[in-house]
């Protein structure tokens, strides 16, 4: 009895060390439309990071890190308005891991791309939010998160 004990206590305690030592996805995200005038509409995806954790740019170039990507599942109902927009505290850093420069944001992006309905029947907007996050030690694998936004 004192065995079976001790190995699950053991069993246990290895468990939770494990779980601590993983880092969970430190990124919170939210989504929604703004109606602006009309049939038209904003998309605003929004990234929040805790510190000191940053979220690379959808420009970061080739060479670097994985730029966060924003892909829309189609949908006949709408047309997108030109490119996907960010918004924030842009950062330029030459980053020694890379070897080149690299484009990111800290604590808050907004990500905002323009629609028009074709109909005035509603609608969802699906797709998914590719991106990598990394603080001053260490950078988490890419993630790719699903997301629907109702008009």
């Amino acid at each position: 009895m004192k065995k079976t004990l001790t190995l699950i206590l053991g069993f246990t305690f290895c468990l939770l060390n494990f779980a601590k030592a993983q880092v969970k996805d430190p990124v919170s995200w939210t989504y929604e439309a703004k109606k602006k005038t009309g049939n038209t509409y904003d998309l605003v995806i929004t990234a929040t990071l805790p510190k000191p954790w940053h979220i690379y740019s959808q420009n970061s170039g080739a060479d670097g890190p994985i730029p966060t990507t924003i892909t829309f599942n189609p949908n006949p109902l709408i047309t997108r308005e030109g490119k996907v927009i960010e918004t924030g505290k842009l950062v330029k850093f030459f980053d020694k891991n890379f070897n080149t420069n690299v484009l990111y944001y800290s604590e808050k992006v907004v990500f905002t791309q323009s629609i028009k309905l074709k109909t005035k029947a509603k609608t969802v907007v699906t797709g998914k939010v590719e991106f990598m996050v990394c603080d001053d030690e260490k950078c988490l694998p890419p993630t790719k998160k699903a997301f629907t936004i109702k008009l």
